[in-house]
């Protein structure tokens, strides 16, 4: 089949933006800590809340990954954004500053929106540019870490919502904007008719050296869970994750915490650390999905993923030094930022060539609890560590665990025995 017969697949790549740009909301939860610290939150408090969101995310994606072939994947993120939205709206409106109900509302609620919706654009763009898995998942997600500088710019320095119309009446804008934006880009979250390729692809030519190209065995998800290699990726993606989630939680409070001990005035050290984390950490985070996503394509998923997280060890180390000093800081927010955004483009990827390409959707789901624990372990580690006065010492541990992850990932060989098999099983 030729693209001309079948829809235009740059539309897959704008529907995916638009959702994974509202999905990124969950990355702007830092700009709500501060405000909510001064009502009297404890900064493991306002983690808990973040917490809980990364955690029902990669849970209800496991749920999402299954029903997808039954309810197909346009509803599958129509309703995403139906419940993210929700989440926010119903947090507006029946308490702010409450913790519990901003645990349920954006914990609970908004995270298993996200989860919905947000494997859909990954799924659906493998299958439209298996020519470039790599160029196109760090696409697909990239409006995921952009989005998180919109929302937090709006609500900040941009368009002063938190200062102007309050807590409740931004969540409930969040919300609203959140639900037209996901249900507008599903429209185009189809799949291509079955045996369609781009013109001129052969996927025997894309592996070298004449052996079965990556991904051409198509593992289901029961088989995947017997094998030793998803393990070795769960637990590489899990500590990668968990440094960049950690990092996302203290973007704002750390930094602001060390350029007060250098001597900046509190309002200007608020605003350098907001700068850090908006524009900084969510810009590169951006990039990091597409650049990390490209240089894959060029040099393969696993020396990738080696360089990833052997380059944010580093970063997460040397880290608390540079956090105290302007320059330093939007440096070091950059770098982490870039890496972490590569976490997720390499490993959808590296799933897909691992276990196969048809039945992604499902197996990278699986891979993607690594992301909700380490939601769990980092972001309650930070603000444990943050309330002890320790903020160094959880650093230093999540740059540990990534140069770990990169000796993990090294490894790592595909599976042996090429199994398919055509039903779709748990």
């Amino acid at each position: 089949m030729s693209d001309q017969k079948v829809m235009n697949r740059s539309l897959v790549v704008v529907g995916a933006l638009l959702i994974q740009l509202s999905l990124g909301a969950i990355y702007a939860w830092s700009v709500f800590t501060k405000p909510l610290v001064a009502e009297g939150w404890s900064r493991a408090q306002t983690q808990a809340v973040f917490a809980a969101g990364l955690a029902l995310f990669a849970i209800v994606m496991v749920l999402a990954g299954r029903v997808m072939p039954r309810v197909g994947p346009r509803k599958l993120a129509m309703w995403g954004g139906v419940v993210l939205g929700l989440g926010y709206v119903l947090a507006g409106l029946f308490g702010e500053t409450s913790f519990w109900v901003l645990f349920i509302c954006i914990g609970v609620i908004g995270g298993s929106g996200i989860g919905l919706a947000y494997v859909v654009p990954i799924a659906v763009g493998m299958r439209w540019f298996p020519d470039k898995k790599g160029m196109i998942t760090g696409l697909a997600v990239a409006g995921f870490g952009f989005g998180a500088m919109l929302w937090v710019k709006l609500a900040g320095n941009w368009g002063h919502l938190i200062e102007n119309i309050g807590l409740g009446t931004t969540f409930i804008v969040y919300g609203l904007a959140f639900l037209v934006t996901v249900v507008v880009g599903g429209m185009w979250m189809v799949f291509p008719p079955e045996g369609w390729k781009p013109a001129g692809w052969e996927p025997e030519k894309a592996a070298a050296g004449g052996a079965p190209p990556a991904g051409s065995v198509d593992y289901v998800s029961g088989q995947m869970l017997r094998t030793p290699q998803f393990y070795m990726i769960f637990m590489t993606f899990l500590f990668s994750a968990s440094a960049g989630l950690m990092s996302i939680g203290l973007m704002k409070l750390f930094p602001s915490q060390a350029l007060e001990a250098n001597g900046v005035d509190p309002l200007r050290a608020s605003a350098i650390a907001g700068t850090a984390m908006a524009v900084f950490f969510s810009l590169a985070n951006g990039l990091g999905r597409i650049g990390w996503g490209t240089i894959s394509d060029k040099i393969g998923r696993k020396p990738s993923i080696i360089l990833m997280t052997a380059l944010q060890g580093v970063a997460m180390l040397v880290f608390p030094l540079m956090a105290g000093t302007e320059g330093l800081l939007y440096l070091g927010a950059a770098l982490i930022g870039f890496n972490f955004g590569g976490n997720f483009a390499l490993f959808p990827t590296m799933t897909a060539d691992t276990f196969g390409a048809k039945f992604v959707g499902q197996n990278y789901a699986w891979v993607f609890l690594a992301y909700g624990v380490g939601g769990i372990f980092g972001p309650i580690m930070g603000g444990k560590l943050g309330d002890m006065g320790n903020f160094p010492i959880a650093f230093v541990i999540v740059g540990i665990l990534c140069l770990v992850a990169s000796v993990i990932i090294a490894t790592v060989k595909r599976p042996r025995e090429a199994v398919i098999e055509e039903r779709m099983v748990a």
